[in-house]
């Protein structure tokens, strides 16, 4: 209905922001990463958006890159994901980060947002595990997501990045580094040469 809006910024919160177009003012709840991005109060903006409608309430959501209006709109058709529930996974996670996230089978990631429980941040991976490739990520994240995916089949690769989670690192990006390696060196080499990477990533 509304595809996106384009004014002035009167209002950033916590977790909504207000854009005034030809004199009205639109309320859109967004992630944190949308505050953070969008710009300051008088500011000229542009936000994607999606309307959700319920029997009790119509609400707007806007985002600032179509990349997470795609995610958001992924992540609300997982059973037991609402728009509060995909917004807060949102604000934890930029659509990059979410996309290897599932890729790699990272829940814990996931279950860093708030109100997001185990079953739950296991259900999105499961369910959203082959629908990623609709979410718009660059060209570096989408070979990221291709290696994360790649590494969580099995075989030494899995075995490197259980030794790297055990070591303390994300599931995440143990499997981006393992997965980018080659896959004929022994897992030792896997797990000595993914934590320099690590390493020089922190």
């Amino acid at each position: 209905m509304i595809y996106n809006l384009c004014g002035t910024l009167t209002v950033s919160d916590v977790n909504f922001i207000v854009i005034e177009c030809g004199g009205v003012g639109f309320k859109c709840f967004t992630t944190l990463n949308t505050v953070q991005e969008i710009g300051k109060t008088g500011d000229k903006v542009n936000v994607f958006t999606y309307l959700s409608v319920r029997e009790d309430a119509m609400d707007l959501y806007g985002f600032a890159s179509r990349a997470e209006l795609d995610a958001f709109k992924l992540l609300i058709t997982v059973s037991g994901i609402g728009p509060k529930a995909a917004v807060s996974i949102l604000s934890e996670l930029s659509p990059d980060r979410l996309a290897v996230s599932i890729a790699s089978g990272d829940a814990k990631a996931i279950m860093k947002a708030q109100g997001v429980g185990k079953k739950t941040a296991e259900r999105v991976v499961l369910e959203l595990k082959d629908k990623m490739g609709s979410i718009a990520v660059s060209s570096s994240v989408s070979q990221a997501v291709n290696d994360a995916a790649a590494v969580s089949s099995g075989g030494d690769c899995a075995e490197a990045v259980e030794a790297l989670v055990a070591l303390g690192y994300s599931q995440s990006d143990a499997a981006v580094v393992v997965g980018a390696m080659d896959k004929s060196l022994s897992v030792d080499d896997m797990i000595r040469q993914g934590l320099k990477q690590l390493a020089k990533n922190l």
